[in-house]
């Protein structure tokens, strides 16, 4: 069963690339083209009925980056259920907010740095 890019969120996933917000563009910097330790990211990638802010095959791993709506408890019970559904699929999430992206940029590369040593 392909759960990759499903055709049916194409526009969805072209949409949010071109529309990035400030944080995303931020940490895709540091991340686009290899530019972490020569590792391959992808940003707006589908992965069964979601769509991930940036996602490593070789890893498996899912870095989300979440604004203050992501706080509301509607939306947190959201993240909760979705990071649990892609985890049964061998996917580990980590989320980082507006705020440390914008002022900890190098302990946001950091944590991704050591998940990805952890894992080699």
């Amino acid at each position: 069963m392909r759960i990759n890019n499903l055709n049916y969120l194409k526009e969805r996933r072209r949409e949010l690339r071109n529309n990035p917000t400030k944080y995303e563009e931020l940490l895709w910097k540091r991340l686009a083209n290899k530019k972490l330790n020569g590792i391959k990211f992808r940003r707006q990638h589908s992965l069964n009925h979601y769509i991930v802010d940036f996602y490593c095959a070789t890893f498996k791993l899912i870095i989300e980056v979440d604004g203050e709506i992501h706080n509301k408890p509607e939306n947190y019970d959201n993240d909760q259920i979705r990071d649990r559904e892609l985890a049964e699929l061998g996917y580990n999430t980590i989320r980082f907010t507006n705020r440390q992206v914008e002022f900890e940029i190098e302990n946001v590369i950091e944590v991704i740095q050591n998940y990805i040593a952890s894992r080699v």
